[in-house]
């Protein structure tokens, strides 16, 4: 694993929220969908209802962009969505959250898994947290130069 996957891997554990873009017919749309796994890898599991929007654009078109955010990082990444009909994973995965959103737990005929393999990941992080932050603010109001933060890519 390289450092930027090392460092991904690291930023996410506090991201379990993403905005899931897609590209449907109708144009782009952004929702907000829990990431099911704790460590991201290539592949990222999402549990939804079967009949939604998403699922349909994700059917004519299966590109989707994730963003996630933290007080004081950021992920986007790019990728190809499918749905999953796997029971055995949909149970690994279930959750209380997801009892929410799908009452009935695995066996609600509407669950279903949304595997998006990930191509391409960015990330921005300011360490330090809100007083790093701080200062890099002020010393580019002061100095003129740009925010510091460490950015890094991943394509797995």
């Amino acid at each position: 694993m390289s450092d930027e996957q090392k460092k991904l891997v690291e930023l996410m554990r506090d991201m379990p929220i993403a905005m899931m873009t897609t590209y449907g017919p109708e144009g782009p749309r952004s929702f907000p969908m829990a990431r099911q796994e704790v460590d991201p890898g290539a592949e990222l599991w999402f549990i939804t209802a079967r009949d939604t929007r998403h699922v349909r654009d994700i059917g004519a078109d299966p590109r989707v962009s994730l963003t996630f955010s933290s007080r004081d990082a950021w992920v986007a990444m790019t990728g190809s969505a499918r749905i999953v009909d796997d029971h055995a994973k949909l149970k690994e995965l279930w959750n209380t959250f997801a009892e929410a959103w799908l009452p009935g737990g695995p066996e609600n005929p509407d669950a279903v898994l949304l595997r998006v393999d990930v191509e391409r990941a960015e990330y921005w992080d300011t360490p330090g947290g809100k007083v790093s932050s701080l200062i890099s603010f002020v010393k580019t109001k002061l100095t003129g130069d740009t925010f510091d933060a460490e950015h890094g890519t991943v394509k797995p």
